[in-house]
């Protein structure tokens, strides 16, 4: 079962119009999508968006409000979706950056390093690159540099190491076929602390899906498509994507960039959002005990000006 996480204060930070236009631009599981429809007037405009074709399908059965359309597409084509859709400007955008529980616990999917599946981790299934062939054509130097970049993987030398003498004898297939590697590859007492292979499975998971790529294209269109007083939030799951998330608002929210030490401003710039969360929001102790996977969740909200 999905379950959304930071629900209240996302959906209360984002409506400023009951009859307003809003965007979901990860439905996943739809938790976030039913509680904004649940709170809003009929006539109210909500276009959601996911690259996940299963997921979309499945979600759409849940919905039944006249003024939804659910579009398949990755986020960070925001601005061709709503000029498809006729409309010039919204009143918030939410965007919940997480992996739906729906492909995590669908071991086909290939997500999990808990369940022996094909190693897939795509989002979206029309895509031909997966992870399978990412670890069996990269180079060394390659993987070791996407397992630090994208988990903050400390072994990535290793277990990069490791992935290219394995496939010397035979293709790197399912995914406990490479948390084995993993596992071989690192000290015995890392395997003892959290699971040796969360990191690498979270960095190959970014690289195969563009994940923050996308987020770097889809946050300056979110800004745009936003009308005055249009709210941005935005629900993080791990320190990369927060930090992306959180640089952009503190500088599309700053009124002078230029290098410190200038005697007066020179750049011309003007703030373009309001941070209404100085700092982000977290999951209280409650949900997070009811939803693990809530624990390192942080929600960051600005306002168009």
């Amino acid at each position: 079962m999905h379950q959304p996480v930071l629900l209240e204060e996302t959906i209360s930070y984002l409506i400023t119009d009951l009859d307003g236009i809003y965007v979901d631009c990860t439905v996943g599981g739809g938790g976030h999508l039913k509680h904004l429809l649940s709170r809003l007037n009929p006539g109210a405009r909500v276009i959601g968006l996911d690259k996940d074709a299963d997921i979309l399908r499945e979600t759409a059965r849940s919905f039944d409000f006249p003024g939804l359309k659910l579009v398949h597409s990755d986020f960070k084509s925001l601005s061709d979706v709503l000029e498809s859709e006729g409309i010039q400007a919204v009143d918030g955008i939410m965007m919940d950056l997480g992996v739906s529980s729906f492909q995590l616990d669908v071991a086909e999917r290939g997500f999990s390093f808990h369940e022996d599946s094909g190693l897939d981790m795509r989002m979206n299934r029309e895509q031909a690159f997966s992870a399978r062939d990412l670890v069996n054509t990269y180079t060394e130097d390659e993987i070791s540099d996407i397992l630090f970049r994208y988990g903050e993987e400390r072994y990535a030398r290793r277990i990069a190491r490791g992935i290219v003498q394995y496939r010397q004898t035979k293709s790197i297939d399912t995914t406990l076929e490479l948390v084995e590697i993993i596992k071989s590859w690192v000290p015995a007492a890392y395997r003892r602390d959290k699971h040796p292979a969360r990191r690498s499975f979270q960095a190959l998971r970014i690289a195969v899906n563009g994940e923050l790529d996308a987020l770097n294209e889809v946050l300056p269109e979110a800004v745009q498509a936003l009308n005055p007083g249009g709210r941005l939030c935005v629900i993080t799951f791990h320190s990369l994507e927060d930090r992306i998330v959180k640089r952009f608002m503190q500088e599309r929210s700053r009124e002078c960039i230029c290098p410190p030490g200038l005697p007066i401003c020179m750049c011309n710039h003007k703030a373009q959002l309001g941070l209404l969360t100085r700092k982000p929001v977290i999951p209280g102790d409650l949900e997070c005990e009811v939803n693990p996977r809530a624990r390192s969740a942080r929600l960051r909200v600005a306002v168009k000006k």
